[in-house]
């Protein structure tokens, strides 16, 4: 199963290398850009998680196989940039989501694999599978697509429980892997498909009604026209001030 898990990680590393690529030529980077953008996706999730598991040195230091993958990556997505382009937009976010299933599959086996609990393993496979892409995102000036309304880190977390709980059970390994993958690729995929999202909560501000004093104002008024002088700020009438709450928004109400 090792093996398997190995190849499964290099095949993570690329995918997730050509989406660094993307963000990289739509930011207008140049060919270094674009290397280090790749390699933040590709192992940065791995490498934070590695340094507080304790691990040293960390894996693409052991195995340089992750950085000429890399590299290989940003020269052929340059060369054959043009029909990379192209499939982005439908190609790109399905084998991101194969990316997210395997690497978060891989941080949780590696925290259980060294006798760390549940919780930790679950939290090593989300930053496994989430960081890369947010020190992307970060590096490119972009909200990272964790922290929006995508249901993403979600699937995420949903598939690393499924993988805790399987482990400890006696199924065949390849089903204990099988079917956590799918658990993060129905969530994600079906995201993608129905353009699902999570609710986000944020500040509304709303005009405040008219405070009931118009006959103290109009009163007032009158005065100061008679006296010819300027009234008081106790005769002012006080404009309206606007409240502010947190509500929930709903995806449809977002998107307008």
């Amino acid at each position: 199963m090792a093996g398997w898990i190995y190849w499964l990680d290099l095949a993570g590393v690329i995918v997730f290398a050509l989406s660094g690529v993307i963000i990289a030529c739509r930011s207008r980077m140049d060919p270094f850009g674009m290397l280090v953008l790749a390699a933040m996706t590709g192992i940065g999730g791995g490498t934070l998680r590695d340094l507080l598991l304790g691990i040293r040195p960390v894996f693409w230091v052991t195995d340089p196989t992750y950085l000429w993958v890399i590299i290989i990556t940003v020269v052929s997505s340059i060369v054959g940039f043009h029909y990379i382009h192209r499939l982005s937009r439908i190609v790109l976010p399905v084998l991101d989501a194969f990316g997210l299933a395997i690497f978060t599959i891989i941080g949780a086996h590696k925290a259980l694999a060294l006798g760390h609990g549940g919780t930790v393993a679950v939290l090593m496979g989300l930053l496994t599978g989430v960081a890369g892409g947010m020190l992307r995102d970060v590096l490119a000036r972009r909200v990272p697509m964790v922290l929006r309304q995508e249901i993403y880190a979600t699937a995420s977390i949903a598939g690393a429980w499924t993988y805790v709980i399987l482990y400890s059970q006696p199924i065949h390994p390849y089903a204990t892997i099988a079917l956590p993958i799918l658990v993060i690729l129905g969530l994600r995929l079906s995201a993608i498909y129905w353009r699902l999202s999570l609710p986000v909560f944020a500040w509304i501000t709303s005009p405040a009604e008219a405070s009931s004093k118009s006959t103290k104002s109009k009163s007032a008024e009158s005065q100061s026209t008679m006296h010819n002088a300027t009234p008081s700020s106790n005769e002012i009438e006080k404009k309206p001030r606007s409240k502010a709450r947190v509500r929930m928004l709903s995806p449809k109400r977002r998107r307008r």
